[in-house]
């Protein structure tokens, strides 16, 4: 499968730059893989393809402000930090992205916030545009991290080309957030409101929840033809016992079980048996979901309107098809569906 064959003609006016004012009311396109049926609804309609027993199953991590702005000492160059994980937490090192990168050099201390009110000393390059960085903050842990989110923005992906403005701290994340760690927002879970929730509780659906803390490599670009040759960066992954006999359960009862975003779909498939049987798993992912893939947990998938040469839209295709994914992915230009982090949502089934 090559890279070109996930190009399509997306106008910019469709990527959607703010969320709908209500979560479950974005539009869904429902995709019925049998049959090759597509319909338009409001994605509150969802409650209406599951059934009792039926299982949903949802990323918890929870996106932390991991973008900040800082400047260099004496040249007074302003610095973008983008937090990527903590590495020790009674060192207050952290490993990040630094734009631009060639300024950046071992030695040199980063000034945050007014006064001054934090600095950073670059210890280590582990990569071309990476850094490792020692922040210098003598107050308990509590306090340090306190200071360090004040500062830091919600990290809207580029392509939401606007500021950052307050209500993306709330809408950048799923209700039902719960583990910090992600620099990025499982989307799919985004247009999931309470009021959603409580009814496809009380019409019997059950809920199983895994952890992947989304890391920046779900926007990095893919820069080979020959998609076997491309390395998807590791992200963490959390599967608790609980979440894996209600999965299992769903798959035994022959009910339907609903990876809720590309997330989620990589985590299931990152631990499952040759029995198709999810297990419980703490550990590292690097799975690169894309056609052909045989996908053994779950039958049906929310997903967004994924940019072109994402690696998003090729899990998309990989399991609805990638035929129809791409035909259903023209029709939702033509009907003017919002694409991207903000956008609306598709439902495989």
């Amino acid at each position: 499968m090559k890279l070109s064959k996930f190009n399509y003609k997306l106008p910019e006016e469709l990527i959607a730059l703010h969320p709908t004012p209500n979560r479950d009311e974005s539009r869904l396109m429902v995709l019925h893989r049998d049959t090759k049926k597509i319909e338009h609804k409001e994605f509150k309609d969802i409650i209406k393809y599951f059934d009792n027993d039926d299982v949903l199953v949802f990323n918890n991590t929870k996106v932390f402000p991991a973008r900040l702005y800082g400047n260099k000492e004496k040249t007074g160059a302003e610095i973008e930090v983008f937090l990527l994980r903590e590495l020790n937490k009674e060192q207050r090192l952290w490993d990040v992205l630094v734009d631009p990168a060639r300024k950046i050099r071992i030695g040199n201390k980063l000034y945050f916030g007014e006064d001054d009110l934090l600095v950073a000393e670059v210890i280590d390059n582990t990569t071309s545009r990476g850094r490792t960085l020692r922040f210098l903050f003598d107050g308990p842990y509590d306090e340090f991290k306190e200071t360090l989110y004040n500062l830091g923005e919600t990290p809207l992906p580029k392509f939401i080309n606007r500021e950052v403005v307050p209500e993306d701290r709330e809408r950048y994340q799923t209700i039902y957030a719960k583990h910090e760690g992600a620099v990025a927002a499982p989307t799919a879970g985004m247009h999931f409101s309470r009021e959603l929730m409580k009814r496809l509780e009380i019409k019997g659906i059950n809920f199983a929840e895994v952890t992947l803390h989304v890391g920046l490599g779900n926007f990095r670009s893919v820069d080979v033809e020959d998609l076997t040759k491309h390395k998807m960066d590791s992200e963490q992954i959390f599967i608790t016992e609980e979440a894996t006999k209600i999965v299992n359960t769903g798959k035994e009862r022959k009910k339907r079980v609903c990876a809720v975003g590309t997330t989620v779909m990589r985590t299931l498939e990152s631990s499952v048996s040759t029995f198709g049987h999810v297990k419980p798993f703490e550990g590292w992912t690097n799975k690169f979901i894309f056609p052909p893939f045989e996908f053994r947990v779950a039958n049906a998938m929310i997903t967004n309107f994924h940019l072109p040469y994402s690696t998003l839209l090729m899990m998309g295709a990989a399991f609805g098809g990638y035929d129809f994914v791409m035909d259903a992915y023209a029709k939702a230009v033509k009907e003017k569906y919002r694409f991207g982090t903000y956008g609306d949502a598709i439902l495989i089934i």
